[in-house]
Parts: structure tokens; C-alpha cells; sequence
């Protein structure tokens, strides 16, 4: 038929899958999590907000993820980097972590970012490098704030995720933040496009 799907074709949709179900997880667990919702209304954020940008909490467990719907045991959680494996053990990679979903133009989950809720090390824990993230390519917020940009004609490129979604909150809907690095030229390329 000319239109042969490709077996990379399966395997993209089994790790976008596994994103979304992840995401899903993530969100139903922080309406559960006293401390979660203690720890974001601390820091001023609305519900509403936390819905906008689908924020989540993975759980303080070693294998939260294996609730998540899906076989815990299935090679894609490795390959989009939601599981860590290695000699015989398999667990989550986000432990007790507000998480922010890492969206694609299209509004794909592709990575999230998690910080920690207290003091611990690192502050912020990104996805890895997968198949589906690059993160010299993405940017926290695009989806998200997309008209706004548009509507401002510039971005306002900051720090982190929280300081995008706090000023979202506040009314700033232009702002985007890299994922760890420095700006790329394929970063500002694509706030032109």
C-alpha cells in the first residue's frame, strides 16, 4: 500500500504510550499526596495552575511506576528513561517528585522533570537523553504558553519550570525555560517558528 508503517513506527507509539501513562500516574498521585499539595500551595500555586500545566508527584516508592497500567518489566520504560535497570534491580527514576510533564509542539509527553519536595539532591531531576527527548531541542512551556507567545510576539526564556508556571499563574503566559542547558540554536528556531 506505499504506506508500510515502519516497526520504529510501533515502538515510538509504545514509548509516547508509556509517557502518557506515566503522566496520567503522576497526576492521580498528587491528588492523593497531602504533602505534594502542602509543598505547591506553599509556594503559591493554585489548583488550577497545577491542571494547566498537568503537574504530578511520583511517589516515595521503588516502584510506584508498576501502578501506572502496563507491564513494570516492559523494555520502553527504560528506553524514555522512567526506569532505571541494572544488575537484577528495576525501579522508578522519579521517587517522591513534583513532576512536570515535558511537552512537544503537539502536546506529546516526551520527558518530565521532577523536583525534589524538601532539601534533598538534585534540586531538579530531568529525564535523560531518549529517543523521544532531546534536550537541546525542547523547552519547558512551548505547549503550553504557545498563544501567549504569540499573542506578545517575544518569549521570555527563564530559568526554571517553576518560575514558567508561577508566572503563568501571575498572568505572564509568554515564558519559556530550557531543560538544563544553555539556549541552542534550535531552541531559538523553534521560539520563531
Amino acid at each position: 500500500d506505499g504506506q508500510g508503517r515502519k516497526p520504529e513506527d510501533g515502538r515510538r507509539e509504545a514509548q509516547g504510550t508509556a509517557m502518557e501513562n506515566a503522566a496520567r500516574f503522576y497526576r492521580e498521585q498528587l491528588k492523593t499526596s497531602d504533602k505534594a499539595i502542602a509543598y505547591l500551595r506553599g509556594r503559591g500555586l493554585t489548583g488550577e495552575t497545577a491542571a494547566r500545566f498537568a503537574l504530578g508527584y511520583a511517589p516515595d516508592e521503588w516502584q510506584g511506576l508498576a501502578r501506572a497500567g502496563g507491564d513494570y518489566q516492559d523494555e520502553v520504560l527504560e528506553e524514555v528513561g522512567l526506569v532505571i535497570a541494572g544488575e537484577g534491580k528495576r525501579y522508578d527514576r522519579f521517587r517522591d517528585r513534583i513532576m512536570f510533564p515535558i511537552r512537544n509542539e503537539r502536546g506529546r509527553v516526551i520527558a518530565f522533570g521532577g523536583r525534589v519536595l524538601g532539601q534533598g539532591e538534585p534540586k531538579y531531576l530531568n529525564s535523560p537523553e531518549t529517543p523521544l527527548f532531546h534536550k537541546g531541542r525542547e523547552l519547558y512551556g512551548l505547549h503550553e504558553n504557545r498563544r501567549g507567545i504569540q499573542s506578545a510576539g517575544y518569549a521570555l526564556v527563564v530559568e526554571g519550570f517553576m518560575d514558567v508556571v508561577m508566572l503563568a499563574q501571575h498572568g505572564v503566559d509568554n515564558a519559556l525555560a530550557t531543560l538544563g542547558t544553555a539556549v541552542t540554536p534550535e531552541h531559538v528556531g523553534k521560539i520563531l517558528r
